[in-house]
């Protein structure tokens, strides 16, 4: 009777939290991303550390203020190549909206659908229904709030950064209990250790995902290729759909800025490649050593975070759920959920 009012509250108690994030999700989202810029910074200042030569003879103030400086960059970089380019697609997708039609019925004349007294309607609709100038102008609305939040998250990341000196203090407050707060810092160091070389290993892969995508873009000649890498950059970090997108996009937009065929096969199969590569080799090996996760629990963790706080949630969902293992794999009511939670069922 205990273990069922126990599953009840600890069921009701879960549909609160989630109630409370979800409505709160404004407030909630750029504070916990500040908190993984503040990860990524300190796992770069620590790459650069670990640097050969150069790397010891940093000071901790370099290394961290170069970290912050890679991250604002980035930043700043998407933000230049929104505004740089957004006149330029608003004033292009008349051309390619009609690019695209000419695709759609080479195909379906390839398909024989031309002959079927259904097509000028089809084609009507698709007139009447896709409109990419309005489609572009909403996307690049949307790019452009996504650049006034980074703004407030990196906000949030200073101040927590000018708050880590005083960190150690407030943890040997919280109890007066030595063998409590000894306790309490190794599950911190824990967390700290495990999302802070996931973040920045995942940075890394990211950017050498990006600039090698950009190089076969460039090759061919593609439109806004430097967007579409730094596009390809954020999307490397959402687990399996990232994937899918960062090869979609700009595979579409070959569809529509080239008719040849070849080209487009081209592009698909050297960008799928790099995914693939990538993703395939160098990310488990990420994946396996930082975090500890099932594939099965992370899928998981994708869908529900995206279902709390949307598109940013996807981003967030794998170092939320390692955290989240690694606190539950401190108590033993909770344990076996880390247990399900991890890889190999060793924590």
């Amino acid at each position: 009777m205990d273990r069922l009012r126990a599953l009840v509250f600890g069921t009701v108690l879960l549909l609160c939290i989630g109630w409370v994030l979800h409505v709160g999700k404004s407030i909630f989202v750029p504070a916990v991303f500040g908190a993984v810029i503040v990860y990524i910074i300190a796992g770069l200042a620590d790459a650069l550390r670990r640097l050969p030569g150069l790397g010891p003879a940093l000071p901790s103030q370099v290394r961290y203020l170069v970290s912050f400086a890679i991250i604002v960059l980035i930043g700043v970089l998407f933000a230049y190549l929104v505004m740089t380019n957004k006149e330029r697609a608003l004033a292009l997708a008349p051309q390619y909206q009609q690019s695209l039609l000419a695709a759609i019925q080479r195909v379906a004349v390839h398909f024989g659908f031309e002959t079927e007294p259904t097509w000028a309607t089809l084609r009507q609709e698709l007139l009447a229904r896709i409109d990419l100038q309005r489609m572009l102008g909403s996307l690049l609305a949307s790019v452009g709030s996504i650049v006034v939040t980074f703004v407030v998250v990196c906000l949030y990341a200073t101040f927590l950064m000018l708050e880590r000196r005083s960190f150690d203090t407030r943890i040997a407050n919280l109890s007066d209990d030595p063998a409590r707060v000894a306790r309490i810092r190794q599950v911190i160091e824990a967390i700290n250790r495990r999302i802070g070389s996931y973040l920045a290993l995942k940075t890394l892969l990211s950017l050498l995902l990006a600039v090698s995508s950009y190089v076969v873009m460039r090759l061919f000649g593609l439109e806004f290729a430097a967007l579409w890498a730094v596009l390809i950059f954020f999307l490397n970090f959402v687990p399996y759909v990232g994937s899918a997108l960062g090869v979609i996009f700009p595979v579409l937009m070959t569809v529509v800025q080239f008719e040849d065929l070849g080209t487009v096969v081209t592009m698909l199969t050297l960008l799928t490649a790099l995914q693939f590569g990538i993703g395939n080799f160098l990310d488990p090996y990420v994946m396996g050593n930082s975090l500890n996760l099932s594939p099965f629990a992370i899928l998981i963790s994708l869908a529900v975070w995206s279902e709390l706080w949307g598109v940013p949630g996807a981003f967030l969902a794998v170092p939320i759920t390692a955290i989240l293992t690694i606190v539950f794999s401190e108590f033993p009511g909770t344990r076996p959920i880390a247990v399900l939670l991890s890889s190999n069922g060793r924590l």
